[in-house]
């Protein structure tokens, strides 16, 4: 759970060369977006809180799943999984972006920003890209720091 949760914790799961070009691809609308980002959230979450990151890394975009098998994935997110860091809670929560969403020139979806969670905020940087035929997770930095005004107390 959240409230447990003391600190920071960062971690960056791949950071991948460009991308070969890809073909013409929009924005998904506010609602589809905020469900693919909810949703690779509470696979990644289900993963660190099971152990298990089979379902996760087959939901992963081809390159992010290349460069990372699940025994990797799982050794990468240890932390998370040790500290049974729970971020569930984020379901109830609309996502506060901290730049609009955006597709850069090599097709890669950013979406930056955080959940307003108490007492401790879930911060997220992520990207996605059109793989086979959809929206996948390419990279991922997830972090749980405390609500400001609530570090000091």
């Amino acid at each position: 759970m959240i409230a447990r949760i003391a600190g920071a914790f960062a971690l960056l799961a791949a950071s991948l060369a460009p991308l070969a070009s890809h073909a013409q691809v929009s924005l998904p609308a506010g609602r589809p977006l905020e469900a693919m980002l909810k949703s690779s959230l509470m696979s990644f979450n289900d993963a660190n809180l099971t152990g298990n990151y089979e379902v996760f890394h087959a939901r992963l975009a081809k390159p992010f799943r290349q460069k990372f098998s699940p025994r990797e994935l799982r050794t990468v997110f240890k932390e998370f999984t040790d500290k049974a860091i729970d971020l569930d809670i984020i379901a109830a929560f609309t996502p506060v972006y901290d730049q609009a969403p955006v597709i850069d020139g090599e097709g890669r979806l950013s979406v930056k920003g955080y959940f307003a969670t108490e007492p401790s905020r879930v911060h997220f940087d992520m990207d996605f890209v059109d793989s086979e035929g959809e929206w996948r997770l390419l990279r991922i930095h997830v972090r749980v720091a405390p609500a400001p005004g609530l570090a000091s107390q």
